[in-house]
């Protein structure tokens, strides 16, 4: 195997549970700053940041994933991901490091991940820290919601 078969993530927490997402989706790992609250959005949208002079929406992965709301602390972090050549922050509570795996270390996903969690799983990675749930970033918002976040973050700019 060489080394373009390997694949480098970013891994990081959110709650217990370990995930990670390919590091090629990773645009910047910011510290956390209260992003500006937006009228009218799901609950999990926390709000929108100014990042490189664009409005970049903000999804608190807490939520998302339907975990207990926590309020951020020193080790949270925004994760500003590149979805579908657009810009969307994701609150983590801790980033870890980047990894280099081979692909046969990434199982497919569980069989009982069904529905929503299963779209945008794209498998789970065994390390000695544990498992690693590995996320498709692009599926964890669908179009629709894609949608939503862009025309609420062009309001929020003033557009």
């Amino acid at each position: 195997m060489n080394a373009t078969d390997r694949l480098q993530i970013v891994s990081f927490r959110v709650g217990d549970d370990l995930f990670a997402t390919d590091v090629h989706s990773v645009e910047r790992v910011l510290r956390y700053s209260v992003p500006r609250a937006i009228p009218n959005v799901p609950d999990w949208l926390e709000g929108v940041i100014d990042y490189r002079g664009r409005v970049v929406p903000v999804v608190d992965l807490r939520r998302r994933f339907e975990l207990p709301r926590a309020e951020p602390g020193a080790t949270t972090r925004i994760l500003v991901l590149t979805v579908d050549d657009e810009w969307v922050g994701a609150v983590v509570d801790a980033v870890f490091e980047v990894a280099t795996v081979a692909p046969n270390e990434v199982s497919p996903p569980p069989s009982l991940f069904r529905g929503l969690a299963g779209e945008y799983l794209r498998g789970v990675i065994r390390r000695p820290e544990g498992l690693i749930v590995l996320l498709d970033v692009a599926r964890i918002l669908s179009s629709n919601e894609r949608l939503a976040l862009q025309s609420a973050s062009g309001e929020a700019a003033g557009e």
